[in-house]
C-alpha cells in the first residue's frame, strides 16, 4: 500500500473534527474515543487524509495555537468558497483574508484560521486560465 496522508497536531482531535465537519463535507475514516491527550482522528476531504492526533507533551506532540499559527496551511479547493467560507466563520473561526475575486486570474480565494491554531485558505476556479498566462498577468501588475 502507498498513500500521502497530512498528520497534525491540535488540542483536541474530536473537537476539531466537530469543527472541520460544520465546514466541509468530511469522510471519517477512524476516529477514537479515548481520554484527551490520546485521541487520535483520520478522515478524509477530497480524497485527501488528514490524521490529527491530541496534543501530548510526553510524546513531543505540540500543537500551534490561535496567537501562534504555524506556517503551514491546507489549500482546499471548494465548489462554492461564500457557502464554505461563511459555514467556517459562523463555526468560529476567524477570518484572515474575506474572500477575494480574482476575475482575471479565474479564482476566488479567502483564508480562515481556526481555534486549533490552523489555516485553512480556500480557492474556487471560476474559469481556467493558463500558467503561461497567469505568468504574464503577475508580471503585467508587477510593472504597473
Amino acid at each position: 500500500m502507498v498513500g500521502v496522508e497530512i498528520d497534525m497536531v491540535v488540542t483536541d482531535s474530536l473537537k476539531a473534527l466537530e469543527l472541520y465537519e460544520k465546514i466541509f463535507d468530511i469522510e471519517r475514516v477512524e476516529v477514537t474515543h479515548f481520554p484527551k491527550g490520546e485521541n487520535e482522528v483520520i478522515f478524509s476531504l477530497y480524497g485527501v487524509r488528514f490524521h490529527m492526533l491530541d496534543e501530548n507533551p510526553q510524546f513531543e506532540l505540540k500543537a500551534p495555537s490561535p496567537d501562534e499559527p504555524k506556517s503551514i496551511w491546507f489549500n482546499i479547493l471548494v465548489p462554492d468558497i461564500k457557502e464554505t467560507f461563511s459555514k467556517a466563520i459562523s463555526a468560529g473561526c476567524k477570518v484572515v483574508q474575506p474572500v477575494t475575486e480574482m476575475p482575471d486570474y479565474g479564482v476566488s480565494n479567502a483564508i480562515f484560521r481556526d481555534a486549533f491554531g490552523y489555516q485553512w485558505m480556500l480557492h474556487q476556479i471560476h474559469k481556467e486560465v493558463s500558467f503561461e498566462e497567469r505568468t504574464r498577468l503577475w508580471e503585467e501588475k508587477k510593472d504597473n
